[in-house]
């Protein structure tokens, strides 16, 4: 069993090894960042698909690099700025990236294969970090998990008694790494447009 399973109930054979995949961080990153190089370079461009695949493709990132400035992973609860509208922010920009790269690729599987990769994926990474947080910090954290949506936003509007910090994006959270990355590959496909 893996470590972000060990606290479930234990499962045998084909049901074992497919959660231990869903439940796989490695997996569930790698094939993410690997999916964008394959929809730009199996996609087709067309000036049709390529701008509102690069406007989601660009909120993603900037809801990556929004959230990735509230948080200090376990440390400190955030639950202001976009964590007072979702409970992963951060999961809701992957999701309009690759959405993004999907539309932007113009194949008619390409949307799709993002989206059923990110339904896999993401809530058992959802139910593994929310179990996670309420370990370390217990009530406050579960009274936080049950006002605010885990992913879609019932409400755009962010708590504003936080502090949004460049230095915690870019230092903390790594995220000048996946903005490079994705402005790589976002370049390649509107050369190729």
């Amino acid at each position: 069993m893996g470590s972000r399973t060990r606290d479930l109930p234990p499962r045998t054979g084909i049901a074992h090894i497919i959660r231990e995949l869903r439940y796989s961080e490695a997996g569930r990153q790698y094939i993410g960042l690997l999916l964008m190089p394959v929809f730009a370079l199996l996609g087709d461009p067309e000036s049709r698909s390529f701008l509102p695949g690069l406007l989601l493709a660009c909120s993603g990132l900037l809801v990556r690099l929004y959230a990735s400035g509230y948080i200090v992973k376990n440390q400190e609860l955030a639950t202001t700025g976009p964590y007072s509208v979702v409970r992963h922010p951060l999961y809701l920009g992957n999701l309009l990236l690759l959405a993004g790269f999907g539309v932007m690729s113009d194949r008619w599987w390409a949307l799709p294969v993002a989206v059923l990769f990110w339904l896999f994926y993401y809530p058992p990474a959802i139910e593994y970090e929310d179990r996670k947080l309420r370990r370390i910090f217990g009530p406050a954290c579960a009274e936080w998990q049950r006002r605010t949506p885990a992913v879609l936003p019932s409400c755009l509007l962010p708590k504003r008694d936080g502090q949004w910090s460049l230095r915690t994006s870019m230092r903390r959270n790594a995220e000048p790494l996946v903005i490079a990355y994705s402005v790589a590959w976002l370049t390649w496909l509107f050369i190729e447009l």
